[in-house]
Formats: C-alpha cells, sequence, structure tokens
C-alpha cells in the first residue's frame, strides 16, 4: 500500500489531545499526517508541522493580535480566511490526499470552509457537534462527509474514542480507496502534473464525461439524450435542476471534470429572475463559458417559478397560476415579461462563453406542463422567452429552432445531434 498523506485541520490549543489520538491511529495505518494548528485561545497542547501564526498571516492578521482581540468572531474569520487560501494551495502542490477536521461550531465553521475549497472526489471527513442539524452551511454543493460527535469534543474518554477512531478509520479508508489524485490536484505520484480540463474529462482510454440538468418535466428528453450520447461512447452525469445542483454542476466544470455540457434544463433561472426557491444564484452557466468547454443549452422548464408547499407562497403571488406538483412543491407560470427578462439573462451568459455553443429551442413547449390540455400551456409566454433569445444572443452562439415539444424524441435527436457537432468543432 502507497503511504498517502491526510491533512489535519483544527484548533489544537482546545482539541490537542483529540488530534495527537488520530493522527497516532492513522501513523498506524501506515499513512503519514500534516497537522496544521487553527487555534486562537493559547499555546497548541501539541507541536504541528504548520504552526497557527502562518494561517493568521495568510488571512491578512497576526495571531498575537487575534489572541488579543475581544471579538473571537472576526478572529475565527482571518483563519478562516488563511485556510482556504492555503489548503487549495497545498493541494495543488501534491502536499496531502484528504482531510480530517474535529470541532465545534467555530472550528467547523473554519474547516469545513476550506474543505469546500478541494475537488469534489479528495476525501474530506468533518466530525463536528453541529453534524445533527441544519448541515447546509458546511456542505454546501461539496462532497464534506460530516460524522456527528454525539459527545463535545472535549477530551478522550470511551466514546469519543470510539467516534474519532471510526472518523479516523473512514479518512483511511478513504485515500486508500483514491488511486489517483482528482483532476486538477497537482503532481501524480509518477511527479508529472495534470491539466484540469481533459485530465477527468476525457483521459486517454477513458469515455469523456459529459454533465447534463434535468427536472421531473424535463426526464423524457434527457434520458432519450443519456441514452443516445452513451451508445455513442460518452458517460453522461445528470444533475438535479434545483439550484443546488445547477452549482454543483458549475463546481466540477470549474474543476475540469466534464468534456462538454447538456445544459437541456436552465429552470434556475427562473427563480433567479422572479424571486422562487431554487436559484443557483446569478453566476449559473458560467462555468463552460469560462472554461471554453463545448456546450448545448436549451431552456427546459423556464415555464416555473419554485416555491415549498402552498402556504409558502409569497402573498404578491397568490392570485398567479399555481401548480401543486406535491405537499412540498408549489410551482408558478412564468408570465411573458418574466420570460422576456429570463430569455435576456440567460442569452447574456451565453454571450461570454469562450468555447463552442449553441442554444437549441423547443418551438412547441419547454416542459411536460408547457404542452397542450397542460396547465401551464401558454404559447404567449413561450414566445416572449423565445424573442428574447433571438433578440439577445450573440451571432457567434449558434440558435437551432425544432419544431417540437421539449419532450418530443425529435427534439432530444436534435440536442444529440448539435452536441456531437459542437465536441467536433472543439476537437478540430
Amino acid at each position: 500500500m502507497t503511504p498517502r498523506t491526510i491533512l489535519l485541520l483544527g484548533s489544537l490549543d482546545t482539541k490537542g489531545d483529540e488530534y495527537a489520538f488520530v493522527r497516532d491511529l492513522i501513523a498506524a495505518r501506515g499513512h503519514r499526517t500534516l497537522l496544521v494548528d487553527l487555534g486562537i485561545l493559547g499555546a497548541p497542547r501539541i507541536v504541528p508541522d504548520v504552526p497557527a501564526e502562518v494561517v493568521a498571516q495568510a488571512g491578512g492578521g497576526s495571531l498575537a493580535d487575534l489572541r488579543a482581540t475581544a471579538d473571537r468572531g472576526a478572529a475565527v474569520d482571518v483563519m478562516l480566511r488563511g485556510a482556504r487560501a492555503l489548503v487549495p494551495a497545498w493541494y495543488a502542490e501534491g502536499r496531502f490526499d484528504g482531510v480530517l477536521g474535529l470541532g465545534g461550531g467555530g472550528g467547523t465553521t473554519m474547516i469545513t470552509a476550506a474543505m469546500r475549497t478541494l475537488p469534489v472526489g479528495v476525501p474530506k471527513v468533518m466530525v463536528s457537534t453541529m453534524a445533527s442539524g441544519n448541515t447546509a452551511p458546511y456542505v454546501d454543493v461539496k462532497d464534506v462527509t460530516l460524522m456527528y460527535s454525539v459527545v463535545d469534543i472535549a477530551g478522550l474518554n470511551p466514546l469519543s474514542r470510539r467516534i474519532l477512531a471510526n472518523a479516523a478509520g473512514a479518512v483511511c479508508g478513504m485515500v486508500e480507496q483514491n488511486g489517483h489524485r482528482a483532476p486538477g490536484a497537482g503532481p501524480r505520484e509518477d511527479g508529472s502534473r495534470q491539466s484540469a480540463v481533459g485530465s477527468a474529462a476525457a483521459a486517454p482510454g477513458h469515455r469523456p464525461l459529459v454533465a447534463a440538468t434535468m427536472f421531473g418535466v424535463t426526464t423524457p428528453c434527457v434520458t432519450a439524450a443519456r441514452g443516445a450520447l452513451e451508445a455513442a461512447g460518452y458517460d453522461v452525469t445528470v444533475f438535479h435542476a434545483t439550484g443546488s445542483g445547477g452549482r454543483a454542476m458549475e463546481g466540477l466544470i470549474d474543476d475540469g471534470y466534464f468534456a462538454g455540457v447538456l445544459d437541456v434544463t436552465t429552470t434556475e433561472w427562473c427563480d433567479e429572475v422572479v424571486g422562487g426557491v431554487l436559484t443557483a444564484g446569478p453566476t449559473r452557466l458560467s462555468a463552460a463559458a469560462r472554461r471554453g468547454v463545448p456546450q448545448v443549452v436549451s431552456v427546459g422548464a423556464c415555464d416555473m417559478v419554485n416555491f415549498g408547499g402552498i402556504d409558502t407562497v409569497p402573498p404578491q403571488f397568490r392570485e398567479r397560476l399555481l401548480y401543486r406538483h406535491n405537499a412540498t412543491v408549489t410551482l408558478m407560470r412564468t408570465t411573458p415579461d418574466e420570460c422576456m427578462a429570463i430569455g435576456t439573462r440567460i442569452a447574456t451568459q451565453l454571450n461570454a462563453a469562450t468555447g463552442p455553443t449553441s442554444l437549441v429551442l423547443p418551438l412547441r413547449g419547454v416542459s411536460a406542463l408547457d404542452a397542450p390540455g397542460q396547465p401551464f400551456h401558454d404559447p404567449a409566454a413561450d414566445a416572449a422567452l423565445f424573442d428574447a433569445l433571438r433578440q439577445h444572443v450573440a451571432p457567434r452562439v449558434r440558435v437551432i429552432e425544432v419544431d417540437a415539444h421539449i419532450n418530443d424524441a425529435a427534439f432530444a435527436d436534435a440536442l444529440v445531434a448539435e452536441f456531437r457537432a459542437r465536441m467536433s468543432d472543439h476537437q478540430r
């Protein structure tokens, strides 16, 4: 077994005994550790490989000043910034292969912030007193593994030893399982370096990896396109366009995982523009454009804005056309004016593309609810969406109009044909 290096990141002034315990367990498994101190309250209880002063300086402060201040929140912010600056740089240099953290509220905030700077696939294990509540602030859209500590991380006892031993075993198992470094991760074991784009996206001997987006109301389209692309030699990873899904995909595109993008379902722009709950933020559609990754984009589910249960719909929307998808999801039909604004925002994002980009429009409806006889069928609203896109999209974006509904087989065929053509353009 090749020894791996595990980054141990945490406050060694208050949790030095616990970190010494997991460090020794990791060493007993034949792996190395890189011990980094984030403590701001006093001297570390064990000697770190990277002292807290180095982290404080990387965060724009000095450890002496942080220990003297009464504002612990501000001190935590400095150490958080330092950890976020140092951890990805160390990973790019090949200094570690996985991360283990132990912490309470402040420690969990600092450590997981640093973990989230790392690519998906890098082992990240966080033992936390905060792991039994709302974990979204700590995980966001990265693969952070949270383990509830059950008891406070304040000394070693039979119960805490068992939990910490499980955590050490988990991160060791993860790094042992990972036979290769994640894309963009710096040196390989043979000393060579891999570039982000293309390393995982289309490595020699591997099928090119494609990102796609789907909603329940675009499932027939994406399923058909995925099958055709897989038959043509691609692997397709589908993201649920729920805000977090779109942001996860954008992050992985930036990390170099994908050779191309089939962004069928851009519905998150409806929530961003109108004020729904599933927005992916204002940078959606930017990663592929920025990195020059070939992309074929459509307007799947751009007929709807998402809210929670019917009682969560904001008062100003209560008289709008609403559809109860289930007990926890209520959909609102977008108006022509909203569709114009959505189309303009999508066009603006596509115009920044540096790689082959196509926009494919389904002229007979953009979702399963937007078809004749269905509650969201509104040709005028769809026309406003299409007109805004035609008006604002740049000439370098190829626009394909298909006289079909988004879930018709003909539309899926058109998407696949255009995607394969843009991939060929990129390769040439």
